[in-house]
């Protein structure tokens, strides 16, 4: 959820996508998708936390990541901004697992997990802070 949660932000601060994002124009889903990013950044230290690979977590990564992609993809190339996050997500899905998996051998699920989240975090907000721009208007 980080990627919505992260354009979500960025709306809330007066930029805009270079691709449009109609749901994230109105409140409701905006504050919904912040909602579900902390959410899962909290959610994510509980030990029943199913794993990211699981079907329904690679199906939220992979609309979250598509719906990201086409929203900071230049005009005109939604689709391929959308295929590319889609193609970036999925096997990073696994790799950070396996990566989160050996850090929380080491030292533990929740300090593992609040580095992993930093990371994530730091990486969305730096991904949308690059591809967005003031709106123009009042």
């Amino acid at each position: 959820m980080t990627p919505m949660a992260s354009i979500a932000t960025a709306r809330l601060l007066g930029h805009s996508t270079p691709g449009r994002l109609v749901l994230l124009d109105r409140p409701l889903f905006r504050l919904g998708a912040l909602a579900m990013g902390v959410g899962e950044l909290f959610g994510d230290k509980m030990k029943t936390a199913p794993d990211r690979t699981v079907f329904l977590g690679l199906l939220a990564r992979v609309m979250s990541a598509g719906i990201a992609g086409a929203a900071l993809a230049p005009r005109g190339r939604e689709q391929a901004g959308a295929l590319t996050a889609v193609a970036t997500a999925v096997p990073l899905a696994y790799a950070t697992l396996a990566a989160r998996e050996r850090a929380m051998a080491r030292i533990g699920q929740t300090r593992s997990g609040v580095i992993e989240d930093a990371i994530i975090v730091a990486a969305g907000l730096t991904i949308v802070a690059l591809a967005v721009k003031p709106r123009k208007g009042p």
